[in-house]
Parts: structure tokens; sequence; C-alpha cells
């Protein structure tokens, strides 16, 4: 059975396999404060349906509650651990079932297991708040194995940690002309595809939000990010294919196992 991903925008994914539905960090908002929806339609209600939905890191456009909140009753709900206590809204989620999850853990969810990894990313709600909860990644593990990376900075032991993959789902920008500490350019994601190996990515999390007012602020930044990642890719990890999808748009992949 092939694993297919389809990406609805930003760092939001349905990935399928072995007859398991996953939804990653779901973000169904035309506008999320300053953030206006740029490109894409907002995911259809068919997106949120899913066995299980993964929260990568509790900054708001990941873990945004009023998306959760439109979730089927009944899908279970991995967040990372101590998102309870910093996010109380999801304390009013009463129809999911949450699960707090940190690297290492692992999540049996029909004949998938989904494995907390560690991300270089800051994991706070900010702009307050302590540091209460670890940003994660996850591996995906059924009839291949997929890596959503959330949202990361490259780290020492990135391929050790995720282990080898069949697919790579990649932050490669971001939703403003500049990229702090712990994020992947097109250029860094080139290189976290070199370390980790996988025959097949998909880009995520860049050319879908972006801040009012900044539409004529580095558009290139907003819009280049897929076709830059495509092109560094075939430098840093000749033979792997990217497969750079629209908003909405799937692919069907065959793994070797």
């Amino acid at each position: 059975m092939p694993v297919e991903v389809t990406w609805w925008g930003h760092a939001t994914c349905t990935v399928e396999d072995s007859h398991t539905r996953v939804l990653t960090d779901p973000l169904f908002a035309r506008r999320l404060a300053h953030l206006r929806r740029r490109r894409g339609a907002v995911p259809p209600p068919e997106a949120r349906h899913a066995d299980v939905a993964l929260v990568s890191h509790l900054h708001a456009d990941h873990l945004h509650v009023p998306s959760l909140a439109r979730l089927a009753p009944g899908t279970r709900l991995l967040v990372p651990r101590g998102a309870r206590r910093a996010v109380p809204g999801l304390r009013r989620l009463t129809h999911l079932s949450v699960s707090e999850v940190a690297p290492g853990d692992v999540t049996t969810v029909g004949r998938l297991a989904v494995r907390a990894v560690p991300a270089r990313h800051d994991g706070r709600r900010l702009p307050v708040g302590p540091h209460r909860s670890p940003a994660l990644g996850y591996v995906l593990e059924g009839e291949g194995r997929t890596y959503f990376a959330g949202d990361t900075g490259l780290f020492e032991g990135m391929a050790k940690e995720v282990g080898p993959v069949d697919v790579a789902l990649l932050p490669v920008g971001g939703w403003g002309p500049y990229l702090g500490e712990g994020h992947l350019d097109a250029g860094r994601a080139a290189e976290a595809l070199a370390r980790l190996g996988a025959p097949s990515a998909v880009p995520v999390h860049y050319g879908t939000y972006w801040p009012i007012g900044m539409d004529a602020v580095r558009p290139h930044e907003f819009h280049a990010p897929g076709h830059e990642f495509e092109r560094l890719a075939a430098r840093h990890a000749p033979g792997v294919t990217v497969h750079r999808l629209g908003h909405g748009q799937s692919v069907r992949l065959e793994v070797a196992r």
C-alpha cells in the first residue's frame, strides 16, 4: 500500500498509511492574528477527518485551538508534554482524546506507530509563558516511514533521532521575511534532507500565510522557498524526488519495504 500525502497549506498535511489517516498541525483559518491566508483555500471539511491529529509545538499557527475544535468527536490528538497546562483552551476539547507525548514516546493508532522525535525550536506558547513543552517532530511507521518535522532547525544527531525514513515533510520557509534561530529555510532543509537520506520529500510551511500589509515587502520570501528547496535538494541530495505540491494537492508514494 502506498503512502499518500496531501498538503493543505502551511504545516497542515494529511498522511494516509496502513488504512490510517493522520493530520498534522491543523490550521483551518483564513486569518490568524496579523496573518492572512494569501494562497490556497481554507481546507475543506473532509480535511478535518483523521484517526489522529499531531501537534508539533505550542505556537498558535501550529496549535490552533479553534481548528482543533473542528475535528470530529473521538479523534485522537497528540500534543507535546505540558501543553494542557500551557494552553488552557485544550481542556475544553472534551470531544477529543488528548494525549501528551515527549521525544521517544510511541503511540499506536490502528496499524500505524507514531513516534515523537526531538526538534530544535522554541516550543513556548509565545509571546508569554515559560518554556513548558518541547517542540516535536513525528515519525509515522506503517507500510512506509514518514517524517513530519514540525518546525525545527538543523541539530546534531538529527539523522540518528529520526532514523531511516521514506518520506520527509520538511519546513522550507515561514510566514514573514525573516527566519530566526530554530527554523529551516530552503538551504537548511536541503541539508537536512541530505542527512536524512529519504528518497522522497515534500516541502511545507511556506507560501500560505503572510502578515497583513506586507504584501510588497520581500514578496519572493513568500513565493520562492518551494522552488528554491527543489533546486538546492538536487544539489545537496541528488537522487531524491521532491514533490512540490499545490494547496490541496496529493501525491501517492510507493515505498520499498
